[in-house]
């Protein structure tokens, strides 16, 4: 399936959208694509296709942000941590990435009329050097479009992006490029030599997904808070599985951060 879906939405979709539309919108949406494999397991079917199948309906959930004027996206793809998993089902996913960022380059025509910027994020080098290029690729390409941006996090895990940037901080301070005892709280907070010095936005700085706006709303199907920027976010937990396999949807909220106790909780 392509990664933006084409077509007009049906009159029930149209009706929904306005009715959406009506209120307040969220600039910034991110997704932790999880419940592939239950997904799976539910419907019978070979993890490999759990993951096919929830990349198609990627496919139509940034079709609906497209068309409720959501201008950025973010998917978490793959975390390191899926590494872990059986080699066959890594290597299928591998290769069910290499597939879509193809589908992306055959694709051009249709980001440049949507002015779709992709956005990589992650320790790429841990990936295929064939799938390295074909990432290269689609971000080189769509570097310059500015209407709408998916950010995809690809082997990411925000633990391993912590101890890369205290790291690469420790680095810094051995190299006489950031002084561990100065304070940015201060009016003389820079010193001729000095770069930076140690403190909570500089570790914004050395991560990552830090250079995106924050995402107001953060889905995902399973009520497990992994992720360390989720912090000031509202998070949408969704039971989705048993609506795909002829259930109900329930949907579940809850805002975190300092001093939030919570976000009232959904309706069946």
């Amino acid at each position: 399936m392509s990664w933006i879906k084409e077509g007009e939405l049906s009159l029930w979709e149209r009706f929904c959208a306005n009715i959406i539309k009506a209120g307040p919108m969220p600039k910034h949406i991110a997704f932790i694509m999880d419940g592939n494999r239950r997904y799976a397991k539910k419907c019978q079917v070979e993890r490999q296709e759990g993951h096919s199948q929830g990349f198609n309906k990627l496919a139509e959930t940034l079709r609906w942000c497209l068309n409720l004027g959501i201008l950025e996206v973010t998917v978490y793809a793959f975390s390191i941590e899926n590494f872990k998993r059986s080699k066959s089902e890594v290597d299928g996913l591998m290769d069910l990435a290499r597939q879509k960022f193809t589908r992306l380059m055959e694709e051009q025509e249709k980001l440049q009329k949507h002015g779709v910027c992709i956005r990589v994020l992650g320790d790429l080098h841990l990936l295929p050097l064939d799938l390295q290029e074909l990432i290269a690729q689609a971000v080189q390409a769509t570097r310059n479009y500015n209407k709408c941006f998916l950010n995809v996090c690809f082997a990411y895990t925000s633990r391993h992006e912590i101890s890369n940037a205290v790291r690469e901080m420790a680095w810094g301070v051995e190299q006489g490029l950031l002084d561990p005892s100065y304070s940015t709280n201060l009016s003389t907070s820079y010193r001729p030599g000095i770069l930076l010095c140690i403190e909570d936005t500089l570790m914004s700085t050395k991560i990552h997904i830090s250079c995106l706006p924050g995402a107001q709303i953060l889905v995902r199907e399973t009520n497990i808070n992994q992720d360390y920027t989720c912090e000031h976010k509202i998070i949408m937990v969704i039971s989705v599985i048993k609506a795909l396999v002829g259930g109900t949807t329930r949907i579940s909220s809850k805002r975190y951060g300092p001093g939030k106790e919570g976000f009232p909780q959904g309706n069946e």
